[in-house]
């Protein structure tokens, strides 16, 4: 299986599991949680989405490597999204702190876009 068909498989996965994921807390753990764990869960799930419509993008361009970039946005969202789901319905502190660690992971993701971007020779 070539890069670009596995990238674009781990973001419909990644799209899928947003959505079920998504619908759980707001309708089986809407009467569990409180209102600041579901706000904390509620983060997760956008920045969930929001890298994996990401990594879909990047899967499907030709104009920039993206490999690099890809691998720390799905770092970011499995440390920084799943985290704060476990955290939001465990309570366990211990997985808050892992949080931001997935917070690095989305922003070297982005920053290695904008590296690879300035690397890209223009075409006159």
């Amino acid at each position: 299986m070539n890069d670009k068909k596995l990238w674009i498989i781990i973001s419909a996965v990644s799209g899928f599991t947003a959505v079920a994921i998504g619908a759980f807390g707001a309708h089986g753990l809407r009467e569990k949680l409180s209102p600041e764990m579901i706000e904390v869960y509620k983060t997760g799930v956008l920045y969930q989405f929001i890298h994996t419509i990401v990594l879909l993008i990047l899967a499907l361009t030709n104009f920039i490597k993206t490999k690099i970039a890809s691998i720390f946005f799905l770092a970011g969202i499995l440390l920084f999204s799943f985290s704060l789901y476990i955290y939001a319905t465990s309570g366990v502190k211990f997985f808050a702190m892992i949080t931001p660690v997935g917070g690095v992971c989305f922003l070297i993701g982005w920053l290695w876009i904008i590296v690879e971007t300035i690397r890209v020779k223009e075409k006159k």
